[in-house]
């Protein structure tokens, strides 16, 4: 199982950015998938999930309304679209399986950082 997130970076408040998460290994397309952020001194959140074929998301309330998560199947990869980003949005960015925490694999990507600054 590999995750490989990217797409973070620094943005000011307000501004927007697209994080992606390329995975392999499992049977991408029959499992919801989420994003999940960690931020210095905090505990992981869950941040957004999709189920298998798209129907359902569901998010945070610290991000609904702002991000968006979508997914290609055939890529085998989730999106998070990022809007009205605030400095409380700063954290690293992983995506797993499952809309849950612990998620359903033990393995994590490297993460991408986002950070929203001025």
């Amino acid at each position: 199982v590999q995750f490989v997130e990217s797409g973070g970076g620094l943005v000011q408040p307000g501004g927007s950015l697209r994080l992606s998460c390329a995975a392999s290994g499992f049977p991408f397309s029959s499992l919801t998938m989420s994003w999940s952020r960690r931020a210095p001194g905090k505990e992981r959140e869950l941040v957004a999930g999709i189920t298998s074929t798209g129907d359902n998301r569901n998010y945070a309330d610290s991000v609904k309304g702002r991000f968006t998560i979508s997914r290609d199947n055939a890529k085998n990869t989730v999106y998070l679209q990022m809007n009205s980003l605030k400095p409380e949005d700063t954290a690293v960015y992983y995506c797993n399986a499952g809309w849950r925490l612990p998620p359903i694999f033990d393995s994590w990507g490297q993460g991408t950082q986002v950070t929203v600054s001025s």
